[in-house]
């Protein structure tokens, strides 16, 4: 997902020639980043599971971490810091919310998420990215304090409109948690501290460039997440990851693999159907509707699901306008294509990168992706009128 300067995760041709990414959604979102820089992706040492990997050659980005503070006025009180307290209070009418875009909180200004949910009333948001900042300690954009962003802030004003957020861990650097702290109990503390904060009932995994590519950090992560989930029931989770109109590279179907091995309640697999590459010039709908098709069957025997199951734990986010890729272009007609596509199908959830992002450019349109417009003509907040109508 995008950061504060544009940078969007990217995964290299080999890795993706393993097979297509995708998400497992919590939430978000990511948010994607362009890039301004890319992580090589390799393959994982060991055998993939027998997931139907798909296959393709382009470049896949997803969300990213920036460095950098979030400046900014945005008027918001920052949610009462309770440790210990289980999730189950942020819920509003936001539970039953199939939409929710990722927010790039690293930008300046921050994002109104009270001022949209009043203009649209789409009142769930993923918030990107908590990285690690200094050792195992989390931090927004590696950077910034868990109590100094201005977004997140935000979180108790937007709970008193019936809103929610879900907050995603990782994204386009690769920079994880699961990388930087030594053991699993180190880990789930460090997760726990951002559940505790805000109080969450939902989180997201954006896990890509090296850190999907490391086994032993996504067994650690797998095993910390299964451990903050005993300590909160019901906390729903998803892991966002790369993909291609395939389906899931080997590396994302190895992930998916891992987590179920060590006990993890999957909500939602998120696919960032966005920056296939320079050879997929066609219509984004439509590699978005495919990328998601590939995946039901993947997930399906990932995790034993059936039919249905399987297609309510697919989650979707585009990146809106001009993508990094910049002859992709996803536009307004392309969002209302694939809520048709959603409804018909019953997909678990929707996002977009990002939710900043979804205004015209000053200048009007132009050949490149921007952190701040979709480079696209359009009306305002239009992408976020047509992916909200996907509602519970």
């Amino acid at each position: 997902m995008t950061s504060r300067r544009y940078r969007r995760r990217t995964m290299s041709r080999s890795t993706l020639a393993m097979g297509a990414t995708a998400a497992v959604l919590v939430a978000g979102g990511a948010a994607f980043a362009l890039s301004s820089a890319t992580d090589d992706g390799g393959g994982t040492a060991g055998t993939a599971p027998d997931l139907g990997a798909g296959t393709g050659t382009g470049p896949g980005t997803g969300p990213g971490t920036a460095p950098g503070t979030t400046p900014g006025t945005t008027p918001g009180t920052e949610p009462e810091k309770t440790p210990g307290k289980k999730p189950g209070n942020g819920a509003g009418e936001a539970a039953n919310a199939r939409f929710a875009p990722y927010i790039d909180t690293s930008l300046h200004a921050p994002y109104d998420m009270v001022g949209t949910a009043k203009k649209t009333g789409v009142k769930e948001f993923t918030l990107g990215f908590v990285s690690p900042g200094g050792g195992c300690t989390p931090k927004w954009g590696g950077r910034t304090g868990l109590g100094a962003d201005k977004v997140a802030r935000q979180t108790q004003a937007l709970r008193a409109e019936g809103g929610d957020i879900r907050v995603s861990f990782g994204g386009q650097a690769g920079s994880e948690l699961a990388l930087a702290c030594s053991s699993v109990d180190k880990l789930t503390a460090a997760y726990s501290q951002v559940v505790d904060r805000f109080k969450l009932t939902k989180v997201d995994f954006d896990i890509e460039g090296k850190a999907l590519e490391n086994a032993a950090a996504s067994t650690r992560r797998a095993q910390a997440i299964a451990a903050l989930q005993k300590q909160n029931p019901g906390l729903d989770v998803s892991f966002t990851l790369p993909v291609m109109p395939t389906g899931l590279t080997r590396d994302g179907a190895e992930l998916v693999a891992d987590a179920r091995k060590n006990g993890v309640k999957v909500s939602a697999v998120n696919i960032m159907a966005m920056d296939y590459g320079s050879s997929f010039d066609g219509d984004m709908g439509r590699y978005a509707i495919d990328a998601a098709t590939a995946t039901q069957k993947q997930l399906k025997r990932a995790l034993g699901l059936g039919d249905a199951a399987a297609w309510k734990t697919v989650a979707v986010t585009p990146m809106i306008g001009v993508n990094d890729v910049k002859n992709e272009i996803f536009t307004v007609d392309d969002a209302t294509e694939l809520v048709r596509f959603a409804r018909t199908k019953g997909l678990g959830k929707l996002s977009m990168w990002s939710a900043t992002r979804d205004k015209q450019c000053a200048g009007g349109t132009q050949a490149t992706a921007s952190a701040i417009c979709s480079s696209v003509e359009q009306g305002a907040l239009a992408f976020t009128k047509a992916l909200g109508g996907y509602r519970g």
